[in-house]
């Protein structure tokens, strides 16, 4: 499956940001989806996590509470909600599809998008 990221942008601390991610691909739905981030100078880490039917999700503590994921599966598509953003929040922001159910780890997210920037001033 193929991945495009896209929705990112400059938000003020506060402000709401919903990024998307669009797949190719008919087995989609047969994937969990992951969103990642990566912030200047620091490790891309685990933000948040869907299961295939959308039953299920898991969350970084960093985000609980602010941050949802949803899916849309005959629009191929895997959305993160981001609200009360904080300028901690800034990262390049990548989705990633997985075999297994709602992974946390990278090494078992098997296709990459190529990323959204996502700024967040104070």
């Amino acid at each position: 499956v193929q991945l495009q990221a896209s929705g990112g942008g400059l938000v003020q601390a506060g402000d709401s940001l919903r990024v998307s991610c669009a797949a190719s691909g008919r087995t989609f739905s047969s994937y969990s989806m992951g969103w990642f981030r990566q912030a200047p100078g620091k490790e891309r880490e685990f933000v948040a996590t869907i299961s295939w039917s959308a039953s299920g999700s898991r969350y970084a503590d960093s985000v609980k509470g602010r941050f949802t994921i949803s899916r849309d599966n005959a629009k191929t598509t895997v959305y993160l909600q981001m609200n009360s953003l904080k300028p901690e929040d800034t990262a390049v922001y990548y989705c990633a599809a997985g075999r297994t159910r709602m992974p946390i780890v990278e090494n078992e997210y098997v296709s990459w998008g190529q990323g959204t920037e996502v700024t967040v001033s104070s």
